[in-house]
């Protein structure tokens, strides 16, 4: 008999990944490829979604070939991806009229700033559950329809953008919905990646009416919303394309959702942080969409097939890997592993706090303006204090999102569950166990966000029969308990607050 796997594309802000696992969910094939971040503007970021499709079918092909795996021994595929980065596409041909405006992209700062002069900020959260900010897809695509005009395709007719947007002829969506058109035809998005749109009402689970107005986008632009993990399937992708069979593409989840997922976080009170390029904090409230009072994301975890929504509640921390990332670019470490060996060379940052808002500060500060920003700096800093400093702000920014989390909840935090690049950082994990005063508890398969489509799109299609047995496949590969005295943490994470309040409100021109 031939094993079967299930297939999963990661499609993250820096890379695209392709990964296959078996029924234990161990990996069985990895292929990763980055693609260029665009930087037009100062605070602007932008991604090409050509060059972002043909990687993904490079490294679907790279993957299965190095696995020795054929695609008819994929039973599905499932998509997760960079959340909110948001793309305009013309129907009949499939092209881009402009490149992807990504999450962390600012440049819509003055409309969101013109939302909170017309007191719009409660009425858009309590439909959406989001805060009125750039980072959402809604004033991103009221932006390209309004501003790529220079870039736009030539159509049978000269008509503008929105015109065409009006007639039909063009397509929004967040990028899986553009990954699952070019795989299947068909224009779909999940109930995750629609929630983070600041378009979709996720109390009455449909496109908002009035949310669409406000920004100017037709409904003949949005995709149609289904479940993460769809027994209906989302399609199939074309027996004569670039994988030569008809595999099923049946799960997508947000990335964030999808680590979730991948965590096996299917109970309410279950909760983790990812350290990507940005670290992401969430928790399941269960069928209930708690509303914050704290500067969280009221938002969708997940949901099964004929099964009702599960909510979450989300910190969305902007800068955390992105900040080891910039300390490569500046030239003070040669690699990311090289931090842990720096910052554990010294016993502390001197007094020194980096607050890496380089795109401004999401939950639970919400301030588009601020800028990342070291303070406390003296003649005897050492590259070292700065690294240290580095791995501090992610720490301390998780404590932030945590503290708020369970004045919202009203749930006491005992463990987090861990994944993503950085915490293979075995000093980082210590650091954040530390500072949050709470054990961390870092999964054997770290590539949660992958394997959590892939469980999305496995479910659907029978690969595996129920959640408990995803639960038995969720294995520790190693526990970090705090070590310094919660006295000492507190006085620390005080003075970060006071940095904090350095970095804010910087941007004045943008």
């Amino acid at each position: 008999m031939v094993d079967t796997y299930v297939g999963s594309i990661d499609q993250g802000t820096t890379g695209t990944r392709f990964m296959v696992f078996d029924h234990s969910g161990q990996v069985v094939a990895n292929a990763y490829k980055k693609h260029e971040q665009i930087y037009p503007n100062p605070g602007w970021v932008e991604h090409d979604p050509i060059e972002i499709w043909e990687n993904t079918k490079e490294v679907v092909q790279e993957g299965l070939e190095e696995g020795g795996i054929d695609a008819s021994q994929l039973e599905a595929i499932g998509i997760t991806n960079q959340r909110e980065t948001t793309i305009v596409w013309d129907k009949e041909t499939g092209k881009p009229v402009h490149n992807a405006l990504v999450w962390q992209d600012r440049r819509t700062t003055d409309r969101v700033e013109e939302l909170q002069d017309e007191d719009k900020v409660e009425w858009i959260r309590e439909k959406t559950g989001l805060e009125a900010d750039a980072y959402f897809s809604a004033t991103k695509t009221e932006w390209i329809l309004d501003n790529a005009e220079p870039l736009k395709l030539q159509s049978s007719r000269g008509d503008n953008l929105r015109s065409r947007a009006e007639d039909g002829e063009l397509l929004m969506g967040t990028v899986d919905a553009w990954l699952i058109y070019n795989l299947t035809g068909n224009h779909i998005t999940d109930v995750t990646n629609a929630s983070r749109t600041m378009l979709y009402n996720i109390r009455d689970m449909e496109w908002d009416d009035e949310l669409l107005e406000e920004f100017g986008v037709p409904k003949e632009m949005v995709p149609e919303v289904r479940p993460s993990s769809d027994e209906d399937f989302y399609g199939h992708t074309d027996s004569d394309g670039f994988l030569g069979e008809e595999v099923p593409v049946a799960g997508a989840l947000g990335d964030q959702q999808a680590a979730l997922f991948g965590q096996t976080c299917f109970d309410k009170g279950d909760a983790k942080n990812t350290y990507g390029t940005g670290s992401f904090y969430l928790m399941n409230t269960g069928n209930e969409a708690v509303k914050s009072d704290h500067g969280l994301l009221t938002t969708i975890g997940f949901q099964m097939s004929g099964e009702p929504v599960q909510y979450a509640l989300e910190g969305s921390i902007f800068i955390t890997g992105a900040a080891i990332e910039w300390l490569e670019d500046v030239d003070l470490i040669n690699n990311a592993a090289q931090t842990a060996e720096l910052a554990s060379s010294v016993d502390s940052t001197d007094g020194v706090y980096m607050v890496p808002a380089f795109t401004g500060l999401g939950a639970p500060h919400w301030d588009g303006r601020a800028r990342g920003t070291i303070v406390g700096m003296t003649r005897g800093t050492r590259k070292a204090h700065i690294v240290r400093a580095t791995l501090e702000s992610i720490a301390y920014q998780t404590r932030d999102v945590a503290e708020a989390m369970e004045a919202d909840s009203g749930v006491e935090l005992t463990s987090l569950r861990v994944d993503g690049g950085a915490v293979k950082n075995n000093f980082l994990c210590q650091l954040q166990a530390d500072i949050i005063q709470t054990d961390i508890a870092r999964p054997k398969v770290d590539e949660t966000t992958a394997l959590g489509s892939a469980y999305a799109a496995g479910l659907a299609v029978g690969y595996w029969d129920t959640v408990d047995e995803l639960r038995d496949n969720w294995q520790i590969d190693r526990e970090f308990s705090p070590e310094r005295s919660s006295e000492e943490v507190d006085k620390l994470y005080d003075r970060w607050h006071d940095a904090v309040e350095r970095s804010r409100n910087w941007a004045q021109e943008e």
